[in-house]
């Protein structure tokens, strides 16, 4: 008897030993079911958090893109604005740099001859100036010469009763000199 009960105990305690190791093997399923369950879950959470991230950033980048796009596109559109005003502040420099040298050119010719003309006026005043000298002096000498000879016979003859009266001078003549710039005119005596 002794005997079976030894073997009795010997499977009650292999049966209390295997129905430990079921249940210690059906918690280690169910612990690594419930681990994996975990992990998968965590994995999920980091997944969908990194999706979130990933999207945001992609969000930020692409609005950093349209930021930066925009500011070149401002950029070049100012660019062209500046270059547009560049191009036509030279054209207008160029227009009244020409327009300056035309008037200059045209001051040069015009006092050109305004100085022609002015040395022609002159030296035709300066020659009738010199005739109405000329004459006048002429005139002059004229007037004097008969006054000289009549004092040289009045003193060579003190015997005349009556005096001669001195010969009257020729009237000077005046010359007058027009001119065309709208100037007084020159008057010779």
């Amino acid at each position: 008897m002794a005997t079976k009960m030894a073997s009795k105990k010997a499977t009650t305690k292999k049966s209390e030993l295997a129905q430990a190791g079921e249940h210690l093997t059906a918690a280690a399923g169910e612990v690594g079911a419930a681990v994996t369950h975990k992990i998968e879950e965590m994995s999920d959470a980091v997944s969908s958090s990194m999706a979130k991230v990933k999207k945001k950033v992609m969000a930020q980048r692409d609005e950093g893109k349209r930021k930066i796009s925009s500011m070149v596109r401002m950029a070049e559109t100012q660019f062209k604005k500046a270059e547009l005003e560049f191009k036509r502040m030279a054209e207008r420099a160029q227009k009244s740099i020409a327009q300056a040298e035309k008037k200059l050119e045209s001051t040069k010719r015009s006092s050109g001859k305004k100085l022609a003309s002015l040395e022609a006026n002159a030296q035709r005043k300066a020659k009738a100036l010199k005739k109405a000298i000329e004459r006048e002096t002429a005139a002059l000498k004229k007037s004097t010469t008969p006054k000289k000879a009549l004092a040289t016979k009045a003193s060579k003859t003190n015997k005349t009763a009556t005096k001669k009266a001195p010969a009257k001078k020729a009237a000077a003549k005046k010359v007058t000199i027009k001119r065309k710039t709208g100037t007084p005119a020159v008057r010779a005596k």
